[in-house]
């Protein structure tokens, strides 16, 4: 079993920066996690620490059924994806892919089986010769995968691989890497600042913050129930809005109440909510569940003030009174102007609330 187990894994550096905070963390064997968070959140120290390129200040971490703390990295079993792809220049392509496993004295015939496997999974067929200065970005990421593939490790760590690509490569070796977890299942730990990459990729997500987990979930979970504020406003795009509201009790229900618009509770939220009348909460609305389009549920009438056209979908910059709100999903095809005034409606069932001054969802 190619488990990875952090058990209260912290790291110091000093005695002023706390970078990573008591990690509780268990990989399956073949999962694959992407730890996710902004610039300084700790995802890469932690994923370092698994590499043993950084000493835990104290902890545990377990690879397989050993405990690694005191192992050097070429003994955990592990191989790295680097995001400036850390290829030897001077070296052909069936160089690279064999340096490792020649360094184990692995016979060439092995190491010629290894290297022919890898390049069938990743199209290097005709890069083989090659130095690593006349291959593209994305050549040059599918090298630095095929050398983790050609060692068959226990596990397969990647530190923000796709950082240097431009975008339409960053599409293209996403799929790259969930067609070789179809190919190659291997427990893998994948770190990036991309909540996208993170959404498309992990079977779970780790959403860090300030050397923390604040959630740790399906992209699904985090996305439709996010444990708090934080993770709420970094997992999708557009970010939620967020609105200072108050919980009325209207008509023998409740409201969420701020200066230009009333928002209906449904049902579902009552109970959590209850205690909550006449206290102030932060409502959060996705984009994606405010519409121009007529519903049930009109919240107001609110002024374009910013169009995005992204071609598939428009997004609208909104005001309504002092809130401004933004609005994803819009059809491409419908006319819209800046100035135009539009009535916002919302889909209730897909409300957030949150205590303003913990930040914890409210559940």
């Amino acid at each position: 079993m190619s488990q990875i187990v952090l058990s209260r894994v912290n790291k110091h550096y000093g005695d002023m920066q706390h970078a990573v905070k008591d990690i509780d963390l268990t990989i399956a064997d073949k999962e694959f996690i992407v730890l996710v968070g902004p610039s300084g959140c700790g995802k890469s120290t932690t994923l370092r620490m698994i590499a043993g390129l950084e000493d835990i200040s104290s902890g545990e971490i377990r690879i397989g059924d050993k405990v690694v703390n005191d192992l050097p990295p070429r003994d955990r079993d592990v191989a790295m994806v680097f995001q400036n792809y850390a290829l030897y220049l001077h070296m052909s392509v069936y160089d690279n892919l064999a340096f490792g496993l020649r360094n184990k004295k692995v016979p060439e015939t092995e190491i010629k089986a290894a290297i022919d496997r890898a390049a069938a999974i990743l199209g290097l067929g005709e890069m083989m010769q090659r130095k690593p200065r006349q291959l593209s970005g994305g050549q040059q990421q599918r090298v630095a995968l095929g050398r983790c593939i050609v060692r068959n490790p226990q596990a397969f760590l990647f530190d923000e691989p796709l950082s240097n690509l431009d975008a339409k490569l960053r599409t293209q070796m996403r799929l790259e890497i969930k067609r070789l977890r179809t190919q190659v299942p291997t427990t893998s730990v994948f770190v990036t600042h991309d909540q996208v990459e993170a959404m498309t990729l992990g079977d779970r997500v780790v959403v860090m913050k300030d050397g923390c987990i604040q959630q740790c979930g399906t992209p699904l979970q985090v996305y439709s129930e996010p444990a708090n504020k934080f993770v709420a406003g970094f997992i999708g795009a557009p970010s939620m809005n967020f609105l200072e509201s108050e919980i009325r009790a209207v008509d023998g229900g409740l409201a969420a109440w701020t200066p230009s618009m009333q928002v209906p509770i449904p049902a579902r939220y009552r109970e959590a909510l209850a205690t909550w009348v006449g206290r102030k909460v932060v409502l959060g609305i996705r984009p994606e569940h405010l519409s121009i389009k007529p519903s049930e549920h009109p919240i107001g009438t609110a002024t374009i003030e910013v169009i995005e056209q992204l071609g598939s979908e428009i997004v609208l910059e909104t005001r309504m009174g002092p809130l401004t709100l933004t609005v994803a999903r819009v059809d491409p095809q419908l006319p819209v102007a800046t100035g135009e005034k539009v009535e916002l409606s919302i889909a209730v069932g897909q409300l957030h609330f949150f205590n303003p001054d913990t930040e914890q969802a409210i559940k």
